[in-house]
Parts: structure tokens; sequence; C-alpha cells
């Protein structure tokens, strides 16, 4: 089994490997050459990104700067917009539903060591997958942990972490990240006023 494979299964697999470390310098090179583009080069920043992502939906925004790890790894849904500073280590899948918005300064990390001194030492690591649902925001500064599924129609408050699932249509925010309250029909706003 190669270490590519490991990765993706989940196992402790070498991240020095010399097949993932092409991978991860293919991504890299894509994503410097992404955040170089002009903004108003909307056609080839959705080139790149289709070229370095393993899923794109219908429309997709990403304000550079952007970086991953992999960037097969990650699947967006439609109408998906991230702020600028996303950081997304795609050593396992991190799926993106419909409509979801990421503020700036957000990082998805699927990428784990081991508690154990010694494995560390040895430079194995291993990875856990990241699902975010539909309809979720991201206030600025989220960080989401490994491991993570968050359900349909969360917002997720600015500044948190993201340790353990949240379930669908919750506000949730803090460090470590818990469920505030549900969403409900007296959160929508009257823009009228």
């Amino acid at each position: 089994m190669t270490e590519k494979e490991k990765m993706l299964r989940g196992m402790l697999y070498d991240a020095d490997d010399s097949a993932l470390c092409a991978d991860r310098v293919r991504a890299k090179e894509l994503c410097h050459a992404y955040n170089q583009l002009r903004p108003s080069d909307a056609a080839g920043m959705r080139e790149l990104l289709r070229q370095l992502l393993g899923k794109t939906g219908e429309s997709f925004c990403v304000t550079a700067p952007f970086w991953c790890d992999y960037g097969y790894n990650i699947h967006l849904g439609k109408n998906f917009y991230a702020n600028h500073n996303c950081v997304i280590l795609d050593c396992a899948k991190v799926t993106f539903g419909d409509h979801v918005m990421v503020g700036p300064n957000c990082g998805f990390y699927t990428a784990c060591h081991p508690i154990d001194p010694q494995q560390r030492r040895e430079g194995v690591e291993f990875a856990r997958p990241i699902t975010v649902g539909n309809d979720v925001w991201f206030g600025g500064g989220c960080t989401v942990l490994p491991g993570v599924t968050i359900g349909d129609g969360c917002v997720i408050g600015a500044g948190s972490v993201v340790t353990r699932d949240i379930p669908a249509n919750t506000v949730a925010a803090g460090n470590p990240c818990r469920v505030l309250r549900s969403i409900s029909e007296a959160d929508r706003m009257d823009l009228m006023r």
C-alpha cells in the first residue's frame, strides 16, 4: 500500500514520502500562481482552482491568498465563498456543501500527529476528514480541527475553534466551540426597517 493510500484511509503514513512531497509541491505551485493573479482575472482564478481542487460547484469564489496541502481532497458545493487567507490542510477529504460562506483567516485542518513523542519523531502522521453541510457561515478567524462534521444551516462565530461535531441549524461559538442556541424564525431579519 502506498503512503498516499494510507493517508487517504486515515492510517499512519509517512508525510515525507516522495510522491506525497511531489503532490504538495504541485499544490503549492498552483496556490502560488493563484495568489499572484490580478483580482480582475476571474476566469484565470476559476481555471487554476479547477486544476487544483478535487471538485468545484457551479459558482465559487476564493479570495486570495489561499493555501492548501494537496487540493485534490477539497470538494466545494455550489455557491461557495471563502474570504482572504483561507488555509485548508487537506490530507483527508474536506467537503463543503452548497451555499457555504467562509470569513477571512479561517483554517480547516485534517492533519493529525501522534500523541506519542517517539511516533512523532518517526515523522508519521494521520488525517481525519472534515465535512461541512449546506448553508453554513463561518465568521472570521475560525479554526476547524480534524474529524469534525458541521451540520446544515449552522453559524460558527468568529474566532471559534471547532473541536467536535456541531448539529444542524445552530449558532455555535467559542474555544472550544460549543452550541449556543438553535436557529429559529425569530432570526429572520426584516430588511424593510
